[in-house]
């Protein structure tokens, strides 16, 4: 009998870990690809700029995996992404006309991001765990409060930072450590660390037991609604250290910032192997599936096989492909 189940268990194995490369096999083929049909596409000036173009995206998506695997969740990242850009550069202006340095601001400003991302992530997992709403309903209400609120405060146009200060902010986004972009290592270091989080430490253990089976992880004593907290408030500050990155980028914010951004980091997140209804998933799988995401978008843009005003839809096309799959499985 023993020997039974071990030879059963085999296949299952096997068939788990080439699941596991579906991700790579495909991010591996598009390069392939793009390099067939356009020879800009394979060189090392592109890949830094889909590398960086991903950046943002893919911290993003590094957060809401954390939030999927633990069976939740959350729609208003783009508006929230928007609503903290326009208050750090509203600060910045405020705090610059003061007389402050442009340092110090930047610095200030830079800091009340990630905060801000922390306390909006904080207040959705209060309204999910106390106040005991889906997040489906939370979220898809603070999509449209966070963008309402960003509109208010630049009058239905854009708030645009002083141009001293996007100067001294400009290497946020434009500058480079040993020939790579800042953004990039700043992903890197995020998804290393979301890793570690996942993989290495009880919380990690805790977010995939609560994504299984939420009412057995209560059993088993674990502090759901903590743990819930926690979870949507690391998500809050990985938009906030996102959104500081991509502040220099154009200098401003409008009600159009960040717009969708919230379909390309679920994206990511579920064509990187994450289940649906959560208790699975993996950090890397979701740096990928963000980065062939960008890979697709730069493909599209490259050849012009499509209008790349349908890069939304492609990406939609993924997510359903993605999502039939797993229900098929």
């Amino acid at each position: 009998m023993p020997q039974e189940r071990t030879e059963s268990s085999a296949p299952t194995s096997l068939w788990a870990r080439l699941h596991g490369l579906g991700p790579v096999a495909g991010l591996l083929a598009l390069c392939l690809v793009g390099t067939l049909l356009n020879s800009d596409f394979a060189t090392p000036a592109n890949a830094l700029n889909v590398l960086t173009r991903t950046a943002f995206i893919g911290i993003i998506a590094v957060g809401m995996c954390f939030v999927v695997i633990s069976g939740g969740i959350d729609l208003s990242v783009g508006s929230m992404a928007a609503l903290i850009a326009g208050c750090v550069i509203w600060v910045m202006n405020a705090l610059g006309s003061q007389g402050l340095s442009p340092w110090v601001t930047v610095t200030i400003g830079a800091l009340s991001a990630v905060a801000l991302g922390t306390v909006f992530g904080f207040a959705h997992g209060l309204l999910i765990t106390r106040g005991r709403i889906e997040p489906f309903i939370v979220t898809l209400g603070t999509l449209g409060i966070f963008r309402a609120y960003l509109t208010y405060l630049s009058n239905g146009g854009a708030i645009t930072l002083d141009d001293k200060l996007a100067d001294t902010y400009a290497p946020v986004y434009y500058g480079a450590l040993l020939g790579i972009p800042v953004p990039v290592w700043v992903f890197v270091a995020v998804a290393a660390l979301g890793g570690l989080l996942l993989n290495r430490t009880a919380y990690g253990r805790y977010v995939q037991a609560i994504g299984s089976n939420e009412q057995v992880a209560r059993y088993a004593a674990v502090d759901v609604d903590r743990i819930k907290l926690l979870t949507y408030g690391l998500l809050g500050a990985c938009v906030g250290i996102a959104t500081l990155l991509y502040v220099p980028r154009l200098g401003s914010a409008s009600p159009t910032t960040g717009l969708l951004w919230e379909l390309e980091a679920i994206a990511a997140v579920i064509v990187g192997g994450t289940a649906l209804k959560g208790g699975a998933g993996s950090v890397a799988g979701t740096v990928i599936g963000a980065v062939l995401l960008s890979v697709i978008s730069n493909i599209l843009n490259l050849t012009s096989i499509i209008s790349v005003y349908l890069n939304a839809a492609v990406q939609g096309v993924v997510i359903i492909a993605v999502a039939f799959m797993q229900r098929r499985r």
